[in-house]
């Protein structure tokens, strides 16, 4: 009785085995099946590149004896027309077949150039065998756009694939979608580089107002729009008008970005102000209030950005212990242009103070009598008979 046990269990753990066996085999097969799929599809892979890289050479090479051909005939140098009864030239066909083997993915940031606007949209030629066309709401986020008025012919723009046909044979694409991609790499540059960007005022808010850069919303703080304090009344003045800004602050995960105005004008100020401290000729004679008293000097606001520093042994011709004995801060002081080294600007009151004293004294002296004159004879007037008068012989 055992042994039939022993038999039955001996016959079904073969039948197990064999069970087992065969799955074993057919899961072989099944990978074989794969990896050779596989290596078909590489092969095939190759074979399609080295069948693209065989065409580009071949068009290399026409392309080469057609110019040889060019020169021979004396043609222009750079008429490379195939006589098929076209007007297609040799770097067309090259393009062409350049874009029958890209490939194109939903997802995909292209650039391409615009050789259309319609109040329907966009379309760009993407050197690709289909064109792209961007909806008017998927090319900018800001409310000031205008498509017609901002978006011209020959423009270069960047955009994702949102679908590869959109009913009519384009690539459906979107320029806001490019801007969560590729757009915040490049205000990372502009903000690295300290780039001075041109911006449209887009809307108020409170405490400032907004400005889009590549699709993406801009703050600028009212601090910032101007070398002084904008009141916030003031703020939709703003409105409309174009503006030079730099990014002091960019945060892609909260999605912020903050602008200023401010940096760009405080630096063309300081640049303005150089310029007018260079073209000071010395011995200029300038009018000036001063700012500030120092114990070695007092310092002058000359106007136009300009401040000047009066050292304290050229304040007075008398002698003086600190600048405050003479001078107080707001007084109106004329001062004479000494020198500018290194941006700055050496004054005298002192020699300012000469200058005007002398001046009417020369004048004075230009303006003394000649006691002889030439009469319309030619002779001396009286002054000999005078002379001569006491005179004993």
């Amino acid at each position: 009785m055992a042994d039939v046990k022993i038999e039955e269990t001996l016959a079904k753990a073969q039948e197990v085995v064999k069970d087992v066996v065969q799955q074993i085999a057919e899961s072989a097969e099944r990978k074989a099946l794969a990896e050779s799929v596989s290596a078909v599809a590489k092969d095939a892979s190759n074979f399609v590149s080295a069948a693209a890289a065989v065409v580009k050479e071949k068009v290399k090479e026409e392309m080469a004896a057609r110019e040889n051909q060019a020169v021979d005939a004396e043609a222009p140098a750079r008429s490379y027309h195939v006589e098929v009864g076209t007007d297609e030239t040799m770097e067309d066909y090259k393009k062409e077949l350049e874009a029958s083997f890209k490939q194109v993915r939903v997802g995909d940031v292209m650039t391409g150039t615009v050789i259309s606007v319609t109040e329907e949209g966009v379309t760009l030629d993407l050197n690709y065998y289909a064109p792209g066309f961007v909806r008017p709401e998927d090319v900018s986020l800001d409310p000031s756009f205008s498509l017609l008025n901002d978006v011209h012919v020959g423009d270069k723009m960047q955009a994702t694939v949102v679908k590869k046909d959109d009913g009519a044979g384009n690539l459906l694409m979107s320029c806001v979608s490019a801007s969560d991609t590729v757009g915040w790499e490049r205000l990372q540059e502009f903000m690295n580089a300290k780039t001075v960007i041109p911006v449209k005022i887009a809307e108020a808010v409170n405490k400032g107002v907004v400005a889009y850069i590549e699709n993406v919303r801009g703050f600028i703080p009212a601090s910032q729009l101007s070398l002084s304090y904008v009141e916030e009344d003031k703020l939709p003045e703003y409105v409309g008008r174009s503006m030079k800004v730099r990014i002091i602050n960019l945060e892609k995960d909260r999605k912020k970005m903050v602008l200023s105005a401010k940096d760009v004008l405080r630096e063309e100020e300081r640049e303005r102000v150089k310029q007018n401290i260079a073209s000071l000729v010395p011995g200029t004679i300038m009018e000036g209030k001063v700012e500030s008293l120092q114990s070695y000097g007092a310092f002058v606001d000359l106007g136009d950005g300009m401040t000047g520093l009066v050292h304290v042994s050229r304040i007075s011709d008398k002698r003086i212990k600190q600048p405050s004995d003479v001078l107080k801060e707001g007084q109106v002081v004329k001062v004479k242009v000494l020198g500018v080294k290194d941006g700055k600007i050496s004054l005298s009151i002192r020699d300012a103070m000469e200058n005007a004293a002398a001046a009417p004294k020369q004048e004075k002296e230009k303006e003394e009598p000649i006691p002889a004159e030439y009469m319309n004879t030619g002779s001396l007037s009286s002054s000999l008979g005078d002379l001569l008068k006491g005179l004993k012989l």
